[in-house]
């Protein structure tokens, strides 16, 4: 996306192009003070005289000797690596560090932390002249004397599959005609070089595209013109992707990739993530990359580093003492990626060699007045000089001499006279600059590759290290870093906070689509690997297509503009259809495959209809689910069927809707179950009860299993659920009681809820939380609010206009629900609108032996519609008495936490962070408070013990970065929270003091996983006489569960279509694991659900009942590498293939390709 034309909003970045042009009257005023930094040291020539040539024959002489006892002793060396063949380690390693021991830090030793910079940079905005956001950088001209400038141009087109316009528009307006201009314009000179990142447009094309033009791709990419970067369906946002989908996304366009070219991608490229996470990072490296280029961070860091050389570095994990997870990065030291801003520091004259901006083309003349004009014989030496100045300058800013200048921009390269335009004028720059030697400058396009090879070689013959500096054993010559790259600010106060929150309807259907995807990739795995006969694999090769295509249309939304909330209406309308089909898709076959592993379904066809249905149906794309109703006839019974997807056995209170109160459940043997029935409840003022009824019971299923249960009418010698009490506060209007429950009005100022652990106490006027007091630890001040910032953002940026204020006023509905196995306070709050915006519900549970029964249940019913909250943005903020000193951790795409501290020299909205599923305070007591959140929001913690979660916004205007409209679009949701207090039993670590995150509980992990990864419930279609009482199976699958610390991130068959044509022993299955990083601080209550962790080994040929494992190789995390040197990992990861024995240190991912058979 975008930000190369500077007239009017006309691109992302685009409006306001005048903050980032320099003034004729002030540049040289406002300049900043520093000056260039030092250039690289002159290296002196070596003297060639005879007594060096006579000890140079001598040492040749001895050279050779050794040479030939090599090759006697250990034969002919490998070939080098390509992309094209299953690598070695492409990687060139040198021996690793020993792991520098330092009893008060458990984390990774490194150079620089992205808090380090924080707590350095003053945040002053300073104007630095041509370059606005840096300096006035100069030379001295001998830098190159010995080593002279190596620059690849790297001409490359960012296409957003959806933004604007669908992917598909997209595709037939401009991608589908690009990637034709590719293939033509580079099969024309064997000295044109081109990169490609979108798998999602490639394949699309490749399905159009002629059998001569498919070869000619296919050559170019193997002649090394053309380089597949990143390889994965979509370039995704970093912010709000859960890890699960990203490895989904990135796995997808890769292995299609290697299917149809048989190209391995080594070199990532993400130019337009707004922001960037250290957990993509962590996955590239453990899927065989060795380096990455990054752009969108914030300015005042691009500053920071550059002006020290520290813009190419080492990005190591936090918590990696090991120096295992090291991947080298590139960051682009300018405000874009467009040509303006990739020359050189001065966008006005690098804007003059962007020949795409001459009339005849639509991109628009360069707004600084000065435009690009053909180059010839004439003007061809004041070009190129005027160019190679830019490059020079730009090279002052990195260690080495070898120079990345990337040529594109989105969309671009559409026609062949486009793309002649740029190859013919730079071709002729670069052959004047390669004929003159006394330039000490090289010259010529380039790829990715050609750059990162180029800079190694160079890192291998010159040491750019400085004193003292840690570095890596990877590459040598660079700084190490640990640290995310958020919140993004690309100019002025312009904090990209808002799109952690835009379409937050969206972000929760995302991760929906997620589980039930996972979910049913278990299930196709279980169909496939019991199947003994053709016959039972119909059914799963019937949905095959369907779930390449749900993984397709997840893959798609993680694009950058996707899940972020910042693409035009119809376009987020195309998002949310095409992930509302996978849904309904996979909850069909979901329901069948039940059939099958429950031994009810015999023929196992596609075509027989499916004798259960989704508990919860969705009857369009941007509605919410609705619960299925069960209808309860006297003397009938109705079954429900709960697939656990998780790794552990699962209890906990589960919850279905009945149209009658008279209702009994029985477990699988027809054997009663305590149970509770209260009224369903709505966001209406004037009726909040629906008239239906929820029936709760505390259920037990196996992991990754299947067990059922009976909802009864009429069934003898069981106690009918018990009603809850109900009591009531209200002055909107009055509650009539509805039958059969017992009713009572509230008294006091105060009311309480509470189980065995915990109790909650409410202020009744306003309906909001008050205060937690835990029965085995402290009593904790928790007082929720609900309010509004005032804003005059967009899309992307969150502009609030001052502090946001509370809206609940004393009044409105409360509804207390109290009963044997959940408790709950229903707040339909008064506000000074006729329909409040926010309804919310507060529930706790009760079963004994249950993770729910720690956790407190928050859902907030969110209808921000109308005129009436435009420009408004609505939080949530829970203020409590924890000591926090506004420090926070919030996670990391699920997989890992980062510390944030709220700084006063940045504004309110620099201080907000992701939250895409956790946040937690802790005090100097060791106090938590953590909140776990089932979809991707926005986290801040703004004063001492506050925390505080923005639900939804709306805004009217576009925020000038190219979007073109606002956020108008918001649909009913509902936001579920799951929050935890916590008292540590041994000591912890200060969030002051301690610069390094902290970890979740072992409580926390199990928290999230059953929030994030819920039971998926299914009801029969018919109902059974109960005078007839079938016994069922349950179905069981895993030997015994796995540790509590062991996450199976997926079990699947990943290319189900091609099942059957597989060679019979190859491994067509794929179990990925992860092993959470948890604080044994806090583990009392966890401790008490878990027998085994993972710290001793986990067989994987005895992890299934009735199913053999087979050939088990370790491989890498988009499964195209099995050799996992190059990966980084641990010696133990390779060897599964003999014992089967796993064992996975804390905090990593391991993927393992296997071969199922039932045991005969």
């Amino acid at each position: 996306m975008p930000l190369s034309s500077y007239i009017g909003n006309i691109r992302r970045g685009g409006g306001l192009a005048q903050s980032l042009l320099p003034s004729s009257s002030s540049s040289s005023s406002s300049a900043t003070a520093k000056t260039t930094p030092k250039a690289h040291p002159t290296r002196k020539s070596r003297k060639r005289t005879a007594l060096i040539n006579f000890f140079f024959t001598i040492a040749l002489s001895v050279s050779l000797l050794f040479f030939l006892l090599t090759f006697l002793l250990f034969g002919i060396p490998k070939p080098i690596s390509s992309h094209f063949y299953k690598p070695r380690s492409m990687t060139r390693t040198r021996k690793l560090k020993q792991p520098r021991l330092n009893p008060n830090q458990t984390g990774a030793f490194v150079d620089i932390t992205t808090k380090g910079l924080y707590d350095k940079i003053e945040f002053l905005d300073k104007n630095g002249g041509a370059w606005t956001q840096g300096w006035e950088v100069s030379y001295k001209g001998n830098e190159w004397d010995v080593e002279k400038l190596k620059v690849f141009v790297v001409p490359h087109s960012h296409n957003d599959p959806g933004w604007k316009f669908t992917v598909e528009e997209y595709y037939e307006r401009q991608t589908r005609l690009i990637l034709n201009t590719i293939v033509d314009t580079l099969s024309k000179d064997s000295r044109r070089k081109f990169i490609w990142e979108e798998m999602s447009y490639l394949e699309r094309w490749w399905r159009d595209a002629s059998e001569d033009k498919r070869e000619t791709f296919t050559n170019l990419v193997k002649n090394g013109q053309l380089e597949i970067v990143g390889g994965g369906w979509v370039m995704n946002d970093e912010a709000n992707s859960h890890y699960f989908a990203i490895i989904e996304q990135i796995t997808e366009g890769n292995m299609w990739l290697n299917e149809t070219i048989g190209f391995f991608p080594k070199n990532s490229w993400a130019i337009d993530p707004f922001g960037y996470s250290p957990t993509m990072a962590y996955l590239l490296r453990r899927m065989g990359f060795e380096n990455m280029l990054i752009q969108r961070t914030h300015y005042e860091l691009k500053k920071e580093l550059a002006w020290n050389k520290n813009l190419e570095y080492i990005w190591r994990q936090s918590w990696d003492a090991e120096e295992t997870t090291d991947i080298f990065v590139h960051m682009m030291p300018f405000y874009s990626y467009d040509i303006p801003h990739t020359c050189g520091p001065e966008p006005a004259i690098c804007c003059q060699f962007d020949f795409a901006r001459t009339h005849g083309f639509f991109y628009g003349l360069c707004p600084w007045g000065k435009h690009p004009v053909e180059t010839n014989q004439e003007n061809v030496q004041e070009r190129a000089l005027k160019l190679l100045d830019q490059y020079r300058k730009k090279s002052t800013l990195y260690r080495t001499n070898t120079l990345l200048v990337p040529l594109g921009d989105d969309f671009r390269y559409v026609s062949i006279d486009e793309a002649e335009a740029q190859f013919r004028n730079y071709q002729m720059i670069f052959d004047y600059i390669n004929s003159n030697p006394s330039l000490n400058a090289e010259a010529k396009f380039g790829t990715l590759d050609d750059y990162f090879q180029t800079l190694r070689e160079e890192a291998d013959r010159i040491n750019h290290s400085l004193p003292g500096e840690i570095g890596s054993g990877q590459v040598g010559g660079f700084p190490s870093l640990s640290g995310d790259f958020f919140t993004y600010a690309d100019r002025q106060q312009d904090y990209w906070s808002g799109y952690y929150v835009s379409r937050p309807f969206f972000k929760a259907v995302d991760r929906v689509l997620e589980q039930t995807l996972r979910a049913s990739e278990m299930l196709m795995a279980f169909l496939l690997g019991y199947c003994q006969r053709v016959q039972c694999e119909k059914l799963p090769m019937a949905y095959a297509y369907k779930l390449t295509a749900a993984r397709r249309n997840l893959a798609l939304f993680q694009h950058h503009d996707g899940v972020t909330g910042t693409a035009k209406d119809h376009v987020v309308l195309d998002y949310g259809t095409r992930m509302h089909t996978s849904l309904q898709d996979l909850q069909i076959f979901m329901s069948k495959a039940i059939e099958v592993l429950l031994g009810i379904r015999q023929e196992k066809s596609d075509q027989t209809p499916a004798q259960f249905d989704p508990e919860q149906v969705r009857s369009k794309y941007d509605v919410l689910p609705v619960h299925r109703t069960i209808i309860a006839r006297e003397g009938t019974a109705q079954s429900v069927v709960l697939f656990n997807p998780l790794e552990q056995t699962r209890e906990e209170v589960v919850m279905v809707i009945v149209n009658r109160p008279e209702v009994t459940v029985l477990d699988s043997n027809w054997t009663c179950i305590r149970s509770q029935v209260s009224p369903e409840l709505q966001h209406d003022k004037s009726k909040i009860f629906t008239g239906r009824h929820r029936i709760h019971w505390k259920a037990s299923v196996p992991a990754m299993g299947l067990q059922k249960y009976y909802i009864a009418n009429g069934f003898v010698g069981c106690e009918k659920a018990k009603p809850a009490k109900l009591k009531f506060f209200s002055e909107l209007s009055s509650i009539q009681c509805p039958t059969p429950y017992a009713c009572s009005k509230v008294d006091g100022d105060v009311v309480e809820i509470e189980n065995r652990h915990q109790t909650l106490t409410f202020d009744i006027k306003h309906g909001l939380l008050q205060k937690v007091i835990c029965k085995n630890g402290p009593q904790n001040a928790v007082g929720e609010e609900i309010g509004l910032y005032s804003s005059s953002g967009g899309a992307y940026l969150f502009v609030p206009k001052g502090d946001a204020q509370p809206i609940i006023q004393p009044g409105g509905h409360l509804l207390i629900s109290e009963g044997p196995l959940m408790q709950e306070v229903y707040s339909y709050p008064k506000t000074a609108w006729e329909k409040t915006p926010i309804s919310h519900t507060t529930r706790i549970y009760n079963g004994g032996n249950m993770i729910q029964e720690f956790l407190i249940e928050k859902e907030y019913h969110v209808e921000f519609l109308g005129k009436d909250f435009n420009d408004r943005e609505l939080i949530v903020r829970y203020k409590t008495d924890i000591d926090n000193k506004r420090i926070f951790y919030s996670d990391l795409n699920g997989f890992q936490m980062s510390r944030r501290e709220t700084y006063d020299k940045i504004p309110l909205q620099g201080n907000y962070y992701p939250m895409p599923s956790l946040a937690f305070m802790q005090g100097s007591s060791g106090q938590r408070f953590s909140v776990h959140s089932r979809q991707s929001l926005g986290a801040a913690s703004l004063k001492e013990g506050w925390l505080e979660i923005m639900l939804d916004r709306r805004l009217l205007r576009d925020d000038g970065r190219g979007l073109g409209q606002g956020v108008m679009d918001n649909r009913v949701m509902n936001v579920v929270f799951h929050i935890l207090l916590e008292s540590n039993i041994s000591s912890t670590s200060s969030p002051v003091s301690n610069p390094l995150p902290l970890s979740p509980s072992l409580l926390s992990h199990c928290v999230s996983a059953h929030l994030n990864y819920p039971l998926h419930a299914f009801i029969s279609k018919k109902r059974q006489e109960i005078s007839v009482q079938k016994h069922s199976r349950s179905f069981s699958p895993l030997s015994a569960p796995l540790p509590c610390d062991l996450h199976l991130v997926s079990f699947k068959v990943p290319r189900p279509s091609k099942y059957s044509q597989q060679q019979l022993g190859d491994p067509r299955f794929v179990l990925m694991l992860h092993r959470r990083g948890w604080d044994s601080s806090y583990s009392r209550n966890a401790r008490s659900q878990c027998k085994i962790m993972a710290d001793e080994p986990v067989n994987l040929f005895n992890m299934f009942k009735g199913l053999a494992v087979l050939n088990a190789r370790a491989t890498s995390l988009n499964l195209l590498h099995e050799d996992t040197d190059m990966l980084g990992c641990t010696e133990q990861f390779g060897d599964v293939a003999v014992e089967g024995r796993v064992i996975i240190p804390p905090m990593e991912i391991q993927a393992y390709k296997l071969e199922l058979r039932p045991h005969q």
